[in-house]
């Protein structure tokens, strides 16, 4: 797999001039003549990057719905994610990229913050498509990190880390926005999520398989396990953990009040290692321990 170790690199690839700041840049797609290399059928950055199409032409579907976000459409990569650009195929467009190197938020609340993103483990196919009103705005945050860029300061640094906040929480609010204006087809996925506990914690199959992960159902859902948690936190106010604990203390409740099995049996059957571990858990939930529920309940 081919690297792109710096910024100055990818300035270089794409036969630009080398960037105002080393650790973060913002380019205009419209000065970018991609050079051909190899590299491109198979890549990953050392940096993070936000991509602005504008004016991005058709509508975007969602199965079989068509949407009216589509002035600008916007998309996110975190380094070392593999990706792949037929040069054959691809017309640049118009548009600006923001890149910028995690070096860069060292030191900076943001460091650690920008895990909480989920959009930036998205596939491609889940791209924010904005209004002309959301791309202005977002326009704006990236003009005044491109100025700051030129003249470099002690206050530089500050400054451009709280545009590239600013831009990330407006995101946020954009993903929200496209959550809830796809409900119908979001109603159908949290469908899905609710039949695939149902099913996996009815299951009598469900005994030494261990517990239930995000990673599982995500995958059994074909999203990313961001994607599903943002989902449903948007829709539900839990996130997909929460989803799950809730299910297996609904189905521990269930057998501790109609069946003589014993805790541990319990346990293993809701896929623990360990009784301990879902004493614990079940004690944290209801405030009970799995036999003071029994003793309660009977």
């Amino acid at each position: 797999m081919n690297t792109i170790q710096s910024i100055s690199q990818f300035h270089r690839l794409l036969s630009l001039p080398e960037p105002l700041h080393p650790l973060v840049s913002v380019i205009n797609l419209d000065h970018c003549i991609f050079l051909e290399d190899e590299i491109w059928k198979g890549f990953v950055n050392r940096f993070y990057c936000v991509a602005l199409k504008r004016e991005a032409t058709g509508k975007i579907r969602y199965g079989q719905q068509h949407y009216d976000y589509d002035k600008g459409v916007l998309s996110f990569t975190a380094p070392n994610q593999v990706q792949y650009l037929d040069l054959q195929a691809t017309e640049c467009g118009s548009g600006y990229l923001l890149i910028f190197h995690p070096d860069f938020l060292l030191k900076h609340p943001l460091a650690s913050a920008i895990n909480n993103y989920g959009f930036f483990s998205y596939a491609v196919n889940e791209a924010l498509h904005l209004s002309a009103e959301e791309e202005e705005n977002l326009m704006t945050i990236l003009d005044k990190i491109n100025k700051e860029c030129a003249h470099i300061d002690r206050h530089t640094q500050e400054i451009i880390l709280s545009q590239i906040e600013l831009l990330l929480n407006y995101s946020n609010r954009f993903y929200e926005r496209q959550f809830i204006t796809r409900k119908n087809n979001n109603h159908q996925l949290l469908a899905k999520f609710e039949q695939l506990l149902h099913d996996y914690f009815d299951a009598q199959a469900t005994e030494g398989q261990g517990l239930l992960t995000v990673q599982h159902v995500a995958g059994l859902m074909n999203l990313s396990p961001n994607y599903l948690s943002d989902l449903l936190r948007v829709h539900t106010g839990q996130n997909t953990q929460q989803h799950i604990h809730e299910k297996l203390i609904e189905k521990a409740k269930e057998k501790l009040a109609t069946t003589g099995l014993s805790i541990s049996e319990i346990a293993y059957a809701l896929g623990f290692e360990h009784a301990q571990s879902f004493s614990a858990l079940f004690k944290k939930k209801t405030k009970l321990s799995p036999l003071e529920f029994r003793q309660a309940f009977n």
